[in-house]
């Protein structure tokens, strides 16, 4: 395909499903992608551990209907970083889309991505702003913003994750030079883009929504609980101990989230919005 007189590099989606995902999200999302003005010809979908039959239906369905839809099954649940990593070796593409499995792409996503990484070739790593909406209602609620920038990108990176990863495009080869995606469990993605940066890829965000993700009680809640505060505190100190992010860095955004862990949970959300995004 030609946009502007471009010719936009092929690509391959990468995603994940675990056993705890809706069926109907997961419908929505991979029509999303199937749906896109500039299609893939590569769609890797990694099952992390064993579904339910419901899930497995859905997965069923697109499996016969699509050529280009391909199942990789893990034995067990293994983390999204390993499943990325094992979903990496089946891509056949050099440019990698992420999506969530229960957030929703617009139309035009992969088109506007891939025509920004063709006309960018320096461009090692793109993301986009995402619309968060309430799972029950439909309702949009905010729009959050990521820097444009490389520069940007970098300074905020210090401290929080540069880009919205539902809208995260990378190049497979940058992937295997820093050997993919480590083995914690939580905060994964904010570790991947940090040691991407790091080893001297060059980033960049599209000033636009290009995916609508998903917001429900459950999200606030994992951000407050033990296990996943404890992992941000170590994913930010290794980040700190590697010498990308300062030590005042580490003390702030340790410090505000240990304070969102200890709130009620009815203030959670609005700690959230107001100093976390």
């Amino acid at each position: 395909m030609e946009k502007d007189g471009v010719r936009l590099p092929e690509y391959s989606v990468l995603m994940s499903v675990y056993k705890g995902e809706r069926p109907e999200f997961l419908k929505e999302c991979i029509d999303s992608m199937l749906g896109q003005t500039f299609a893939s010809d590569d769609f890797v979908l990694v099952c992390d551990g064993p579904l339910t039959k419901e899930l497995d239906s859905v997965i069923s369905e697109y499996e016969q209907k699509h050529e280009c839809f391909r199942v990789l099954r893990l034995p067990q649940n293994m983390g999204v970083g390993h499943c990325a990593n094992e979903g990496l070796k089946m891509c056949r593409n050099e440019y990698i889309v992420k999506m969530d499995s229960d957030d929703i792409a617009l139309p035009e996503r992969c088109e506007l991505s891939m025509y920004m990484m063709a006309k960018h070739p320096g461009v090692d790593m793109l993301g986009a702003y995402i619309s968060e909406f309430d799972s029950d209602t439909g309702e949009e609620i905010a729009v959050r913003k990521t820097p444009a920038g490389d520069s940007a990108i970098r300074k905020y990176a210090r401290r929080r994750n540069p880009f919205n990863n539902p809208t995260l495009v990378y190049k497979k080869s940058w992937v295997e030079k820093i050997g993919g995606y480590t083995t914690v469990r939580r905060c994964e993605d904010y570790d991947f883009v940090v040691r991407m940066l790091a080893a001297g890829a060059v980033g960049r965000n599209i000033p636009k929504v290009l995916v609508r993700y998903r917001v429900n009680g459950g999200n606030y809640d994992r951000r407050r609980n033990w296990a996943n505060t404890r992992s941000f505190i170590a994913v930010r100190w290794k980040i700190y101990r590697s010498g990308f992010s300062g030590l005042w860095d580490f003390t702030v955004t340790t410090a505000a989230q240990l304070v969102m862990f200890l709130l009620p949970s009815s203030l959670t959300g609005r700690f959230y919005k107001k100093l976390l995004r």
